[in-house]
């Protein structure tokens, strides 16, 4: 097993660009099932979670190139309708198969879905969607069996804007017969992406980005080719590890609109931000203050995503902060390993209250999610003596190369096998 080892105390000074969006290219991989074609996605991070995607498209059938940035995904040869357990389980938004395997076999068999422990992610939602859609759908003994005779597009209304259950309807309803209409759809621009991919190859799709997503089903889609958007959670995390040790960082390859949220926050910190057309850079001179609360809520709200790197922001904050989880319930794993660093963090249910303190130590510290992960690199980053983040195969779901790129900013970091 591979740790992170860092000697904090450098600023970061520099710039980095940032990779194509995890969160983007796992529905769209999903998605090339559909046309029975080729499909070319270019900006393909490296990343376990793409390669745990690819694997599951090679066991349906499907062959595979990748070319540097580029995957190129022929599923004319799909044959198979059913993912083993050990695929499903080696990430968490698997369950995004499920929409594209029924929709173009007409039946599908899938286990749980995996990844990060970070609460449950129920998928009685997506059931549902299945049901609405006259699709047949039972579960039995940790599997879901679903048979589509027909698809016939429907009103669905989501009691909650869930990206996985907007994006699985979506990829169930292209082609069925007749509009299916999502309601409280999720606005994340990953949905806004994958429509753009689904329209790409001669789907019907319009709304996304709005509450309201209306598919209209197609008999036939063809090739198609795209460029995935870039991934905010990563840019959101450079700038953050900038806030956390006084430095100036620049991302590019960036879409500024996507990480409003975040910057509002990291304005209130005390960090000054320039925007430009497909870049941001954040300079922090003066001491980070605290912020008043911070409440995870679905897009264009503060991202959950990005609750946990920020609190290591704010651990150092001349002040007391508040952050509210309102997404995940068990999304505060990272806090007893920042408590070992010497942070201030009180837990109760879903809200954590971070008194700010002068300094945290270096200290062997384990990461339990991706994003926990991620914050332990960034409050090491600003941290006196040397800290080692063990269970780095979390990390590397959703960050690619991050020792690489934080090198090339300044930071003392490497990996240790």
């Amino acid at each position: 097993m591979s740790s992170i080892v860092i000697a904090g105390g450098n600023k970061l000074e520099g710039e980095v660009k940032i990779s194509g969006a995890k969160n983007s290219v796992l529905p769209i991989l999903a998605a090339t099932i559909l046309n029975g074609g080729k499909n070319i996605i270019h900006d393909c991070p490296e990343l376990k979670d793409v390669s745990a995607s690819l694997q599951i498209l090679e066991f349906l059938g499907c062959r595979i190139q990748r070319q540097g940035k580029t995957i190129i995904v022929d599923s004319s040869s799909v044959n198979e309708f059913h993912v083993p357990e050990n695929l499903m389980r080696e990430m968490r938004s698997s369950v995004i198969f499920l929409g594209s395997i029924v929709s173009r076999c007409r039946k599908a068999v899938l286990s749980y879905p995996g990844g990060c422990e970070i609460g449950p992610r129920p998928i009685d939602l997506h059931l549902k969607a299945l049901k609405k859609l006259g699709i047949k759908a039972r579960e039995s003994h940790g599997y879901i069996f679903c048979d589509a005779e027909n698809i016939i597009g429907n009103d669905i209304c989501l009691n909650f804007p869930s990206v996985g259950a907007t994006e699985n309807i979506m990829l169930m309803a292209v082609m069925a017969k007749g509009e299916t209409i999502i309601r409280n759809a999720a606005k994340e621009p990953e949905v806004v992406d994958l429509q753009d991919y689904l329209n790409g190859m001669g789907a019907k799709i319009t709304g996304a980005g709005t509450s309201v997503i209306r598919v209209e089903g197609v008999t036939e889609l063809h090739d198609v080719e795209h460029t995935v958007i870039p991934d905010r959670i990563e840019a959101s995390t450079y700038l953050a590890s900038a806030a956390i040790t006084g430095g100036t960082v620049k991302v590019t390859n960036v879409n500024p609109e996507h990480l409003q949220a975040v910057l509002a926050v990291l304005q209130e910190c005390g960090c000054k931000i320039y925007i430009e057309k497909d870049s941001i850079t954040l300079s922090r001179t003066s001491s980070l203050q605290p912020v008043d609360v911070i409440r995870t809520l679905p897009y264009p709200g503060f991202p959950t995503d990005m609750q946990a790197p920020m609190m290591s922001v704010l651990t150092l904050a001349k002040g007391t902060s508040i952050v509210s989880e309102t997404i995940f319930e068990n999304r505060f794993k990272h806090v007893e390993e920042l408590i070992r660093m010497g942070a201030d963090i009180m837990v109760d249910g879903r809200v954590a209250v971070i008194r700010g303190v002068d300094k945290l130590t270096g200290a062997n510290v384990n990461a339990m999610d991706l994003r926990g992960g991620a914050a332990l690199v960034i409050a090491g980053l600003a941290a006196e003596g040397v800290t080692t983040v063990n269970g780095v195969h979390h990390i590397d779901r959703g960050y690619e190369k991050i020792e690489d790129k934080f090198i090339n900013l300044g930071a003392d970091i490497k990996r240790v096998d």
